[in-house]
């Protein structure tokens, strides 16, 4: 603290950085020097329960996160063996989509499912596991092995201990004397289900071998995940708030009823009962004597909106959410800065797959089922023991994003691949399919086109030029919709003479 003290008066006289001055306008700012996994193990699960809470009862939380999964994921992160043997690679892929549909231990998803329900827990608490359950084989299954899902809360964060030797656990997770993690305290049970009878507070020790840690860290020697509404719980909780008091006022002014006071009566009026009710509209007799005056409630006006819209953009900059996805709202921007704002979410949403779904999850799935279903005899892989790397080689597609402008985009795509500045197969990686099944497709296709005597490739094109249903190669022999075509050019050149003649 002497320390600290001396840095602060050193730096007030010698000047130097505004960001480190102690004057007044920066004397209220107290930064901690304590680490990330301190300030995790003391607010993390806090931070994490009020997420939680905003999801279930805020609409634009709710937007947000079903926005980020639905981009990070989409239908699915799918894998492209690189296997050079075509038959292998063809039935590794028949054999992994089979399986998909009984990753899940649970049963209620499929590994795709996985995925977009791990996005989710990695915005919403900013880490979740997954471990690994060996089965057995009269289970039945196409490769014996699930994956359970565990959210953050199942790994309690106040478990720090040293162990004998030259081991210790931190923040649930157990460690070597070297630094690398051997196993995972998880509790039995969810600390805040009620409905489990299990015993409340009981660990298991989980080899690390077992279990896939799936977290995006912001900062070096990160343990444990931080939600990414960290930055925005304060501004989405306040204003929730706002919006209430505003129904409310809204409400108050909508209910507003007219009084009447009637001069004394010859005989008294039956008495009002206390307890009455105030309805929109209503008319309301009053006991002579007696008059109300009602407070007039005032209007929001013209600053409603923009406050809104302010602090949205803000909280649309904290989860990296941009305003319309956070919204809904589409007519606040035009198609340029809807385009330059789209171009950066998925730049963002592209680094998160790759650099956290595709190397954390995917890659580590991919790998331990491969060894499951070659131990389990479930495929034959010649070799696998000393080729277990060309193996293993795979690369991960997503979901390839909608277009923006599809006819310019398509375009733009087009010439990109003409001038070879990309590749056909790249163009088509990049729409989440494997080019070599395309390519498959497409000639098994053209074969039962030529078979059966059709045709669907557009006339005049480049495809339908060099095949050999084209027009040319069939003389007289046009197709009705090229026929149409030409007349239609032909009245379209006539058109003009016959109104020069006119």
């Amino acid at each position: 603290m002497v320390l600290d003290a001396f840095r602060a008066r050193l730096g007030s006289i010698i000047g130097g950085f505004d960001a480190a001055q102690s004057h007044r306008r920066m004397r209220g700012f107290r930064a901690t020097r304590a680490h990330v996994n301190t300030l995790i193990a003391a607010s993390g699960e806090t931070i994490t329960a009020r997420a939680r809470w905003l999801v279930r009862n805020n609409g634009y939380a709710a937007n947000a996160v079903d926005a980020f999964a639905n981009h990070v994921v989409g239908d699915g992160i799918k894998p492209s063996s690189k296997i050079a043997d075509a038959t292998k690679k063809e039935e590794l892929q028949k054999l992994w989509l089979a399986w998909t549909d009984e990753a899940d231990s649970e049963g209620l998803t499929d590994f795709f499912g996985l995925q977009r329900r791990a996005a989710r827990e990695v915005f919403l608490a900013g880490e979740v596991f997954l471990r690994i359950r060996a089965r057995r084989p009269e289970v039945g299954l196409t490769v014996p092995m699930q994956l359970q899902m565990l959210p953050s809360e199942m790994l309690p964060q106040d478990m720090i201990r040293v162990l004998p030797g030259a081991g210790s656990i931190r923040q649930g997770i157990e460690f070597d004397g070297i630094g690398r993690r051997v196993a995972y305290h998880f509790l039995r049970r969810h600390p805040g289900d009620m409905t489990d009878p299990g015993l409340a507070g009981e660990t298991v020790r989980v080899p690390a071998s077992e279990v896939i840690h799936i977290l995006d860290p912001v900062e070096a020697g990160q343990l444990r995940g931080v939600s990414r509404f960290a930055a925005a719980v304060v501004k989405l909780f306040t204003l929730d708030l706002y919006d209430d008091a505003e129904l409310e006022r809204k409400k108050t002014a909508a209910m507003f009823a007219m009084f009447i006071t009637s001069p004394a009566p010859e005989t008294a009026l039956d008495p009002v009962e206390d307890d009455l009710e105030v309805e929109p509209g209503q008319v309301v007799r009053l006991d002579p004597g007696e008059d109300v005056t009602t407070p007039s409630t005032p209007d929001s006006g013209s600053t409603y909106e923009p406050f809104q819209y302010r602090t949205l953009l803000q909280v649309g900059a904290a989860l990296g959410v941009p305003y319309g996805y956070l919204t809904g709202d589409t007519a606040k921007g035009n198609f340029s800065n809807t385009r330059i704002a789209l171009v950066d979410f998925r730049r963002r949403i592209s680094a998160f797959q790759h650099s956290v779904m595709v190397y954390q999850l995917c890659r580590a799935v991919w790998t331990r089922w491969m060894e499951m279903a070659v131990l389990a005899g479930a495929i034959d892989l010649p070799g696998y023991a000393t080729d277990r790397r060309a193996y293993l080689a795979c690369d991960w597609l997503p979901t390839k994003w909608d277009w923006i402008d599809p006819a310019k985009d398509a375009a733009a795509e087009i010439l990109q691949i003409e001038a070879g500045l990309k590749s056909r197969t790249q163009a088509i990686a990049e729409r989440g399919y494997d080019a070599e099944q395309v390519d498959r497709e497409i000639a098994a296709e053209r074969k039962r086109e030529a078979e059966l005597g059709l045709d669907f490739r557009r006339p005049g094109s480049p495809a339908q030029a060099a095949g050999t249903t084209g027009g040319e190669e069939q003389g007289s022999e046009t197709g009705p919709d090229e026929q149409d075509q030409r007349e239609s050019d032909d009245s379209e050149d006539r058109e003009p003479r016959t109104r020069e003649e006119g």
